[in-house]
């Protein structure tokens, strides 16, 4: 029997894990800056045939294989699924936020193909993916459960939820079942708590950010290191504009960001890495005002961040209630 797995970023470990014939990693971040359009989404899973301005598709990622033509990978995916006599597609998506929506994508995106709904399983990984190692992934018992019609339909408003102008209907998610996607409520909620608080205007990882440095600890790799938060949402390299945006605003919190960073070529890797490691933080007084409640960062800083499909601005800034788990709305 062939298999297929799809996985999120987080998964690329299961190609050295000898659990499917393919393994294709899903490299798109949900969760910091513009969501990518429909189209451009379409055009990755649709193949080269599709592709313009050379972008990348679904089979960029993915390992060679011995006994696949080099033009067939250009095709789409579930072509190429076809193609190959594909009998199983599983569905390999942890618990952190990026990839549930990944997953909430994915099926959106193969609800409309009814034709591969029987070859789909979901497995229910409720372990981190990211740094598992192959050989114990090769052998280790994950749940496998069929997709229903009804999983289909929570994934569809799921994701057309998340790509609305307003956070209104993720915040809804809350209150109704989701079926089989358990994972995906305590992602969301972690989503929605990097709104910006009601109290202190920080989402939750920047009040972590700022916690962890009245602490004392001012090195960034120290904050960068995977899992020193706490916190699931960002990756590391997401972090920095975090940071920046704590240190170089009217009202700072940070002091001691190398102020290189603010004019730097965002894709100067390199020099930006060297700009962090050279920066030793501290909280500025306005900063520790912010962490103990006694001012709201964003009524002194001006705000323009993407959330889902929410652009976050001073003028049209929602904000996340954790404690009564509500919105407040601008």
């Amino acid at each position: 029997m062939k298999r297929v797995i799809l996985t999120s970023s987080s998964g690329v470990g299961l190609a050295h894990a000898d659990r499917a014939d393919m393994v294709v990693p899903f490299i798109f971040r949900f969760v910091s800056g513009p969501l990518p359009s429909a189209e451009h989404l379409n055009r990755y899973l649709g193949g080269r045939a599709l592709r313009i301005f050379e972008e990348i598709i679904w089979s960029d990622c993915v390992r060679q294989l011995p006994y696949v033509q080099r033009l067939d990978r250009e095709g789409a995916l579930l072509w190429f699924c076809e193609t190959y006599g594909v009998e199983l597609i599983e569905l390999w998506f942890d618990p952190e936020p990026n990839s549930q929506l990944q997953l909430i994508w994915i099926l959106d995106y193969l609800r409309s193909e009814p034709s591969i709904a029987s070859s789909l399983r979901l497995r229910r990984v409720d372990f981190d993916l990211r740094g598992a190692d192959p050989t114990e992934l090769r052998h280790r018992d994950v749940r496998e459960l069929d997709i229903e019609e009804s999983d289909f339909e929570i994934a569809r408003l799921a994701w057309e939820a998340y790509r609305a102008p307003t956070p209104e209907l993720c915040s809804g998610l809350l209150d109704r079942p989701l079926g089989q996607l358990s994972f995906l409520k305590p992602a969301m909620e972690d989503l929605l708590a990097e709104l910006p608080s009601p109290t202190t205007g920080l989402g939750a990882t920047e009040a972590r950010l700022l916690e962890l440095i009245a602490s004392g600890h001012n090195r960034t790799d120290e904050l960068f290191r995977p899992g020193a938060l706490g916190t699931r949402v960002f990756d590391p390299w997401e972090l920095g504009a975090l940071l920046e945006g704590l240190a170089f605003g009217p009202a700072p919190a940070i002091a001691g960001l190398d102020g290189k960073l603010a004019t730097l070529d965002p894709d100067n890797g390199r020099g930006r890495n060297a700009a962090f490691r050279r920066s030793r933080l501290s909280l500025t007084e306005f900063g520790e005002a912010v962490l103990e409640g006694r001012e709201d960062f964003r009524r002194q800083n001006p705000i323009r961040r993407w959330w889902g499909g929410t652009l976050l601005t001073s003028e049209r800034l929602w904000r996340w209630d954790a404690q009564r788990r509500s919105l407040v709305v601008p």
